[in-house]
């Protein structure tokens, strides 16, 4: 019987699932970003925060699903970094998009997405992904991301229109200031991670009417931006990976009843899926 490390990497966080027969064992590391990393680095990462956990295990497959990996080089990058720590497993890697796919349609048809620190679709036919709207990253795209929404309460409040009372519930959140802001912005390293990190603001003041227009216009974004160019969506579950959308299904569901989307499944994260996925392929 086969032992396979199976692993789920955000910009944030990654989660790594090693399945050996009906047994799993689970750990969460920081997040690998190969825009951000080297593959020495990333090595050091695994080695540090994943290896320790299955040094004693010997790994046959390493199933890499990660954000940045659509790229060639990156998804090079990777291999070459597990084949460090992992030398005599098979390692694939794949993108986080691909492992979002086979988590919530498993080998059926239909819509993707993950709105989670980044924002992607796909169309996938229960094999491949078909189409998948062009991602441009946190500067000038990811909508309804947690960085996209991050980034709407940071305008909210540089500028100056949140009310007295969410000015003040800000403040006592994230005891900051403006110059602060711009420097983790401009100047620091994962300024996607450090916006992303407002969007918990939202969903702790949710009923205010300027925090549910920040949720519904940003995701509402996405809708159009991305889902509504896809000629499948009508045909087609629209499925979601992720925390933000995880934790604003209300609007994800109201806004597939306004375009006439059918909902299919919502997952905080794609794991569960995954896993599912291998055992079964």
């Amino acid at each position: 019987m086969s032992v396979s490390l199976i692993a789920d990497s955000g910009a944030t966080k990654a989660e790594w699932c090693l399945v050996n027969g009906k047994k799993k064992e689970t750990v969460f590391t920081t997040g690998i970003s190969p825009y951000f990393l080297t593959s020495d680095g990333i090595a050091d990462l695994v080695r540090k925060e994943v290896a320790s956990v299955v040094a004693k295990k010997s790994i046959d497959n390493v199933f890499f699903y990660g954000t940045g990996c659509s790229n060639p080089q990156n998804a090079k990058s990777v291999k070459k970094a597990l084949k460090q720590v992992f030398p005599s497993a098979a390692i694939i890697v794949n993108t986080d998009l691909m492992a979002a796919a086979r988590a919530v349609c498993g080998a059926e048809k239909g819509i993707a997405c993950i709105l989670g620190t980044g924002s992607n679709s796909c169309y996938y036919n229960g094999k491949v992904i078909v189409k998948n709207s062009p991602g441009i990253g946190y500067v000038l795209g990811d909508e309804g991301s947690g960085a996209y929404l991050g980034k709407k309460v940071i305008q909210y409040y540089m500028y100056n229109t949140f009310d007295e009372d969410l000015r003040a519930r800000f403040d006592a959140k994230f005891v900051t200031t403006p110059v602060e802001i711009l420097d983790n912005v401009y100047k620091q390293p994962f300024p996607n991670r450090y916006l992303a990190t407002f969007a918990l603001f939202l969903s702790e003041n949710r009923g205010h009417y300027m925090i549910e227009n920040i949720i519904e216009d940003g995701l509402n974004d996405f809708f159009f931006q991305h889902l509504n160019k896809y000629n499948e969506v009508w045909k087609y579950p629209v499925n979601f990976v992720g925390s933000v959308a995880d934790g604003f299904k209300d609007v994800i569901k109201t806004l597939c009843s306004s375009y006439e989307f059918e909902l299919g499944t919502i997952l905080k994260n794609p794991m569960q899926g995954l896993v599912k996925y291998h055992s079964e392929n």
